[in-house]
């Protein structure tokens, strides 16, 4: 049996800026945007990996999402606890250097981490946090 991860789901609270997050600052192709204002689901994904995607959705747009599981949700977009993703790239310092000049809030420096592996991490425009770690 071959499974592979084809999308993964992160929240955006505005289509606009996490578009021009992922497509101008980290790079990632648009593949697919549906929708409109608040109700907009935008997949994008690293241009030489057409298989794999991130789809941007709205947080609390399935109709069963009760009153407050839609306040939950938007407490822990806030303290970036509901969405997160770790992304890797051969060249992090160019990389967290982009991230800064585009003012992303940057919540910690490229850092040796003691399980092996150089990274940093960054909160998109709707407080997911992005981890970012260095291939070696």
């Amino acid at each position: 049996m071959t499974i592979s991860i084809h999308s993964s789901f992160l929240p955006h609270t505005d289509a606009e800026a996490s578009l021009a997050f992922y497509r101008d600052v980290l790079g990632f192709e648009v593949r697919n945007d549906v929708g409109h204002n608040e109700m907009r689901w935008i997949t994008i994904g690293p241009v030489d990996q057409p298989d794999t995607n991130i789809v941007l959705q709205p947080p609390t747009a399935d109709p069963g999402i009760t009153e407050e599981e839609a306040r939950v949700i938007g407490e822990m977009m806030a303290k970036g606890t509901f969405g997160r993703v770790l992304l890797a790239t051969p060249d992090l310092d160019s990389t967290f250097e982009r991230v800064v000049v585009a003012r992303a809030e940057i919540v910690q420096e490229p850092t040796e981490q003691p399980y092996g592996v150089r990274d940093c991490a960054v909160r998109d425009p709707a407080g997911n946090l992005i981890r970012i770690q260095e291939l070696r």
